[in-house]
């Protein structure tokens, strides 16, 4: 049994099967109504039919907005057809590929540094998708499903590949990192997420990326070269150490096969080891520093854990660069949701 909702203004209607979200049936329907779990950015106005509100936390759906009939598409099922008022975000640079269900195999796993796994899977068909999307992917043994950012180009046919960062206390990435082997089937669906680059504006890139955030920028960049984009093209990596510091050598490659790419990385706990001569700080610092606190005139797009993209979106803003041209993709652990982080009012939409 299947309900129809319909999404208002957009006047799309959708097939809702029963037990199944609004939010799944419509993202595998081609509608993409606006989500970043936790954050209540899925919230909806039901003007008419009935519904079950699901399991919404208090937090991100007050008692008086239950009460008005708001409710959370990443939670609520339809229980009848039912009418919905959406906030549809339409951008001329998005795709807005179907999401699908997909088998995939593990073709390789490796040692990106000390603390981050790189992942090879082939998937039974390929999948299409924009560089900087994510995907959901299940593990054996652990309840639900976990989210990793593609880090390949969307030209490698049938191929993901993932950079995980073994989290402590995380089910998840201990199994990537402990248990899993090389010919294991996993279940993975996709792709999810609006962090993409805007092609048809002509401004110069900034990429700023910490730890296992590269995976994103990386897919990006690989994307825009392949293409032939024409516009300098900026890569900030921040890492602790120089054994953190992983895929260094395929942007270095990437800076002598083309003359737009720029890469910048940063290093902010040096080992004597290292023998260091490149950035000493933090990235955003490594930020500000290149480009001498003026950064107008370039889109950015950051990508990595809560306290790395506040200090960036900071530092640009002081550099002159504005919210219109400032995009993020915040990697979020169990700890990072526990703890919070604060938004500035100026930045209230990323």
């Amino acid at each position: 049994m299947s309900y129809q909702v319909t999404i208002e203004p957009i006047g799309t209607t959708i097939d809702v099967e029963e037990d199944q979200i609004i939010l799944d049936a419509a993202l595998r329907q081609g509608v993409w109504l606006p989500f970043a779990c936790g954050h209540g950015t899925c919230k909806v106005q039901v003007t008419d039919g009935f519904y079950d509100v699901g399991e919404a936390s208090p937090f991100a759906l007050m008692d008086i907005e239950r009460e008005e009939n708001k409710v959370l598409a990443c939670c609520c099922k339809p229980e009848s057809d039912m009418i919905i008022e959406a906030d549809v975000d339409e951008d001329e640079d998005f795709m807005g590929y179907l999401v699908e269900d997909y088998l995939a195999t593990v073709l390789e796993i490796k040692d990106l540094s000390p603390t981050i796994k790189g992942l090879r899977l082939r998937i039974d068909r390929p999948m299409q998708f924009q560089a900087g999307q994510y995907i959901n992917i299940q593990f054996p043994g652990v309840e639900g499903t976990r989210a990793f950012s593609i880090a390949n180009a969307p030209s490698e046919a049938g191929i993901i590949e993932l950079h995980i960062r073994k989290v402590e206390g995380g089910a998840a990435t201990r199994y990537v990192h402990e248990q899993l082997s090389v010919g294991e089937e996993l279940q993975l669906s996709g792709p999810y997420g609006q962090f993409f680059v805007r092609k048809s504006d002509d401004q110069d890139v900034i990429f700023i990326a910490g730890g296992s955030g590269l995976s994103s920028p990386q897919s990006m960049i690989l994307d825009l070269l392949e293409q032939g984009d024409s516009r300098i093209i900026y890569l900030f990596q921040g890492a602790r150490d120089l054994s953190e510091l992983y895929n260094r050598e395929l942007f270095e490659q990437l800076v002598k096969d083309y003359p737009n790419f720029r890469y910048i990385p940063a290093l902010n706990a040096v080992q004597p080891e290292d023998q260091w001569t490149g950035f000493n700080g933090y990235v955003h610092e490594a930020v500000a520093d290149y480009f001498e606190q003026k950064c107008s005139g370039h889109k950015a797009y950051l990508c990595g854990p809560p306290v790395m993209i506040d200090a960036a979106i900071s530092t640009l803003m002081q550099s002159r660069l504005f919210e219109r041209d400032i995009h993020t993709e915040r990697f979020l652990s169990a700890a990072d949701g526990a703890s919070g982080s604060a938004r500035s009012a100026l930045f209230k939409h990323i």
